[in-house]
């Protein structure tokens, strides 16, 4: 079946979806995604990895994610559709191309409510005994993780108003404690010393806080502002609204996460410092700092807030996955079943279920959230970095198309996709020797579509250079300086490794104008179409 047949066949059950999100529903959606457990664990594991200099670790990452999400903004207010980050390759790049991102995004995503879940286990073993030992949940902790998924679900069974009221709610108390953990913090017990005694700014070297950004926690902590994208197809402007929502999101939270990052910095005891940063060691890290500084109502706060951050970014991932889920049901990479919206509460349902037995294989063998991020945060990065090769070809192809609320991406689309990946190359080869494998395994699942229904060689030579780009990286990854070999000097692995995906880029965008020209984009998106009135 071709893309154009299929896409026709799967608009009527698209018209199920409850366009009801307006700016502050879909900016809470953001920014809800993004501050989640990310802002209660991650300063901790960052300033272990690089010190003081993970200052850095978070103003590079949020530079590149705001770079980045310029790109798939313009995609989602000029393309809206459920599962957009999934749907937008298949059109511009083939089946191939889709099924490396739906697989590594489908992986990102799923991870992330068992590992908010493990997040919020975490604090509460503070106050309930039992539900953490050895850094890892028991079996009681993984129960209770499992029954918060379920919670999760259950919001989101009912349809996306119900989601967006309760979220809304949640996301204010979510600003509000990390920006008074911060005042709190600053004004109680900063340290400046800590800043430059103890092996300095940087202790452990610049690369440090390079690789911080993908094993610390620091791009799943970024992770979430594509929320809006995601259920783009239920917004009800999503043309206006969209690009507002993400980029005012991405930017508060960047603001957040550098106050947190100071602040923990500076409230650290010295006894904690003796034997350097990577001997810091919290199980939960805000709220004992809290504590040591006689902040006893900052720590009540603070775990109650351990319970409502993590839990309303797994409620708004959840939202999130499943449209996911059900645009790879549309693309052919799951079973065509998943792709289902149920009639009555306008929510693919069948892809809540498939999501939430996914996030009981996580769960169960992981069993704590950094574990878990460090193992999958790389793939979401990867993911997003594939929509600006996804918007470069639609502007090639169809300029008229583009909505153009961000002016400039012919020149952010391939500084974007360079330093996505270097920052997928800083990860190491530590967490690269599991990320890639998990997304080549995405290849036999389309050779396996290839044979049974579509067996085109077109698509496989037009989908080729994804294959040898992911290849390249994981070669550069192992003979560098990145847990590598070292063979390849810094900074010239770096360098070649950013020369490597601008080549990659480029071949990205002539076949994806290969594919296109013998599968022109869809007539739906139209300039026109989203000034019709919304449904009631």
């Amino acid at each position: 079946m071709t893309i154009e047949a299929a896409d026709e066949r799967e608009v009527p059950e698209d018209r199920h979806l409850r366009r009801h999100l307006g700016f502050w529903h879909l900016t809470a959606v953001a920014f809800g995604g993004v501050i989640g457990s990310g802002w209660l664990l991650s300063p901790m594991h960052a300033a272990a990895t690089a010190g003081p200099a993970s200052m850095i670790t978070w103003v590079v990452g949020g530079l590149a994610l705001v770079l980045i999400a310029l790109v798939m903004v313009e995609m989602g207010a000029t393309m809206p559709e459920a599962g957009g980050l999934v749907r937008w390759p298949l059109y511009t790049s083939g089946r191939l191309v889709a099924s490396l991102v739906g697989w590594g995004i489908w992986v990102a995503y799923a991870t992330n409510p068992p590992s908010e879940s493990a997040a919020m286990l975490q604090y509460m073993s503070k106050y309930v005994p039992g539900l953490f030992s050895g850094g890892r949940l028991t079996p009681l902790g993984v129960i209770l993780g499992l029954a918060f998924m379920a919670v999760f679900v259950a919001i989101n069974w009912f349809g996306v108003r119900l989601f967006a009221h309760v979220n809304l709610a949640v996301t204010i108390a979510k600003f509000a404690v990390p920006a008074i953990t911060v005042v709190a913090l600053l004004a109680s017990g900063f340290q400046s010393h800590n800043l430059s005694s103890h092996g300095g700014f940087a202790p452990y070297g610049y690369a440090a806080p390079l690789s911080a950004i993908a094993t610390a926690g620091i791009i799943y902590a970024y992770t979430g502002f594509q929320g809006p994208i995601d259920l783009a197809a239920e917004a009800r402007d999503p043309r206006r609204d969209i690009p507002r929502a993400v980029i005012t999101a991405l930017v508060l939270s960047m603001v957040v996460y550098l106050g947190l990052q100071l602040a923990f910095i500076g409230a650290v005891p010295g006894g904690d410092l003796l034997h350097g940063w990577h001997g810091i060691d919290f199980d939960s890290p805000f709220a004992q700092l809290a504590t040591a500084l006689n902040l006893t109502w900052l720590s009540w706060v603070l775990y109650g807030d351990a319970i409502a951050s993590p839990g309303g970014s797994a409620m708004v991932f959840t939202a999130e996955t499943s449209r996911e889920v059900y645009a790879l049901g549309k693309n052919r990479l799951l079973p065509e079943w998943v792709a289902h919206v149920h009639r009555g509460s306008g929510v693919p349902r069948r892809a809540l279920v498939v999501n939430y037995l996914v996030g009981v294989a996580f769960l169960l063998p992981f069993g704590n959230w950094q574990s878990i991020v460090a193992a999958t945060s790389v793939l979401g990065l990867f993911a997003y970095s594939l929509t600006v090769v996804a918007e470069a070809s639609v502007r090639h192809a169809d300029p008229e198309r583009m909505a153009n609320w961000v002016r400039g991406t012919r020149v952010i689309a391939p500084i974007s996709f360079v330093i996505a990946t270097l920052i997928f190359y800083w990860a190491g080869w530590h967490e690269l020797r599991i990320a890639l494998p998990v997304l080549l395994v995405s290849v036999a699942l389309y050779a396996y579509q290839q044979i049974r229904h579509d067996q085109d060689p077109a698509d496989l030579v037009n989908g080729a250079w994804l294959v040898g780009y992911l290849l390249a990286l994981g070669v550069f990854s192992a003979i560098g300086t990145f847990d590598g070999q070292g063979w390849l000097p810094a900074p010239w692995d770096s360098v070649a490794v950013a020369a490597m995906s601008l080549v990659a880029y480029v071949f990205g965008i002539r076949c994806a104008a290969r594919h296109l020209a013998a599968h022109p984009l869809p007539q739906r998106w139209r300039p026109l179409d989203d000034e019709e009135p919304a449904p009631a």
